[in-house]
């Protein structure tokens, strides 16, 4: 059987150069569509069973973060449900995957892919769930529908929360992060869970960007996008998922939002809050590290020790969600990261930072949720 590497499927993203010699096959990244943005890939190499195999990606020095390469290992699978690291060394401008295949077909990728057939049954499977609907918000540019899970009906004593992910489609692990976190809220046998939902009516998103998703996109949607920076400007001809949830969002109101995302650099999990945006007080403030205390509690995944800067006050860049949220609504709004690579903090040599451990920090936060929830009383 002959070398091939094949990208033909949902989120696939490769560029085959040559692969007739097993020890130097060359590949590129393919760029987001109408845009310069690209570092997400995920194909499959078939036919080399039992062979000493080197996977060259010339282009990886032109991706959009290439101080993500440093200590990155990437993701394999033989059967696209249990990943685990190869061994990746980036130099000369190269990311270069050394890897002995054990069966006829194995599938590499930046990080475990989260396709959108899995994001479909998991839609259709909470629909079966007791105080639980799916309202489609609208569609994307590629006629994909844009899908809500609302737990709870929203009430006047009841606080409206909104939890968004995967603005970035290439940040697969925000979508893992959601079935946990998804998983938890559906569980009423569950004390916190009960006590949540007695209190907050919840509506998440758990993929905003289907498009980029499919496309096989880093970054942006079927327009080239980058969603999160046009929650000043949505429009429903470059952003349509931005504008039907903004519109979601001014029906319901906003008591706390999340928006989850993935890191290409920091090899930690952890929060960026809104504390550049005009107006942002001692009480925003406080809400902002109560919520971070909760969730180290609650998760040994998580810290506060490392993270983003924090903005010089009145200096946030108010086209991203969690910004333009805090602005809008006056609501603790955040950003929730986790590592492309591994926790520094709790290393996993065999699978790094994975979609376990994802779930198990979605799961956390709903413990965050209601301590949130209850200090308000």
């Amino acid at each position: 059987m002959s070398l091939s590497i094949n990208a033909a499927f949902d989120g696939g993203n490769i560029i085959c150069k040559s692969c007739d010699n097993p020890s130097d096959i060359r590949l590129d990244i393919r760029k987001d569509k109408d845009s310069d943005f690209y570092q997400w890939f995920y194909f499959r190499l078939s036919g080399a069973r039992g062979v000493p195999c080197r996977l060259v990606i010339e282009n990886a020095a032109g991706a959009a973060y290439p101080g993500g390469w440093s200590d990155y290992q990437t993701c394999m699978s033989t059967d696209r449900e249990t990943w685990t690291r190869v061994p990746t060394i980036y130099e000369n401008g190269e990311l270069i995957i050394t890897h002995t295949p054990e069966t006829d077909a194995v599938y590499y990728a930046y990080f475990a892919p989260f396709s959108m057939e899995r994001h479909h049954e998991m839609i259709a499977a909470v629909q079966d769930h007791e105080g639980v609907r799916v309202d489609m918000l609208g569609t994307t540019l590629d006629g994909q529908p844009l899908d809500c899970i609302r737990i709870g009906e929203p009430h006047t004593d009841k606080k409206p929360l909104w939890v968004i992910a995967r603005q970035h489609p290439g940040e697969t692990m925000a979508e893992w992060w959601m079935e946990g976190f998804i998983d938890r809220l559906l569980d009423l046998d569950d004390p916190v869970t009960r006590q949540l939902r007695a209190r907050a009516s919840l509506n998440i998103i758990s993929n905003m960007n289907p498009d980029g998703s499919a496309r096989g996109h880093l970054r942006t949607n079927a327009a080239g996008i980058n969603l999160n920076r046009e929650w000043d400007k949505a429009s429903l001809e470059k952003s349509p998922e931005v504008f039907h949830t903004l519109a979601a969002m001014h029906e319901t109101g906003v008591f706390l939002a999340l928006d989850v995302h993935g890191d290409e650099a920091l090899p930690y999990n952890f929060i960026a809050g809104s504390e550049g945006v005009p107006g942002f007080s001692d009480e925003d403030d406080a809400r902002l590290q109560a919520y971070k205390a909760a969730l180290v509690h609650a998760s040994p995944d998580f810290q506060t020790r490392h993270g983003y800067p924090r903005n010089a006050p009145g200096k946030a860049n108010l086209a991203i969600a969690g910004n333009a949220l805090n602005a809008a609504f006056g609501c603790l709004a955040m950003t929730l990261e986790m590592p492309f690579k591994d926790n520094a903090d709790m290393p996993d040599p065999l699978s790094g930072w994975s979609p376990e451990r994802c779930r198990h920090l979605g799961r956390a936060n709903v413990d965050a949720m209601l301590d949130a929830v209850s200090r308000t009383g």
